[in-house]
């Protein structure tokens, strides 16, 4: 079952690039008492996620930031090392946190994941974005499977705050 508007977010481990390797976060910690949100990318440097997603919401962050938003948090399923290069690469660092859920624990709770094996990629997060207030989901998209960002947008997502 994939998570829903009106759902609290399941608690889960994650993790994200620190100044000596990974830090561990909660998402208790992460979503207490603030606006975010939260947009599941596949993986670091694949076409869509580089090219099409990420960049939407870098350029677009002072504006979403302005609707009341506390923070713009990108999970992928990649390792946190893989994160800080993506950061480095694109220009995310100081607009965008980016925030790995290897193990997949997130990812699973909320229905959000998809099989990419078939192309070795393992299982993944799916496209998605979605608008968490004080750890309760306000707003969900969810991508069909493929390369669209119709849905799960910088732009969509400002027209829905």
């Amino acid at each position: 079952m994939t998570i829903s508007v009106g759902d609290r977010m399941p608690d889960a481990g994650l993790f994200e690039p620190g100044e000596r390797g990974p830090e561990k976060l909660a998402t208790s910690d992460l979503f207490k008492g603030r606006k975010i949100v939260l947009v599941g990318m596949p993986g670091a440097f694949t076409p869509t996620c580089h090219q099409r997603h990420l960049p939407g919401f870098i350029e677009n962050s002072d504006a979403i930031l302005a609707k009341g938003v506390d923070e713009i948090v990108v999970i992928s399923t990649n390792d946190t090392h893989v994160l800080r290069a993506w950061a480095e690469a694109s220009g995310a660092k100081g607009k965008v946190r980016l925030v790995s859920d290897g193990n997949l624990e997130l990812i699973t709770r909320t229905g959000l994941s998809f099989d990419g094996s078939g192309t070795g990629m393992g299982t993944r997060a799916r496209r998605f974005a979605m608008i968490v207030e004080d750890g309760v989901v306000t707003m969900v998209a969810v991508e069909d499977q493929g390369g669209s960002t119709a849905v799960s947008s910088a732009a969509q997502i400002l027209e829905r705050l």
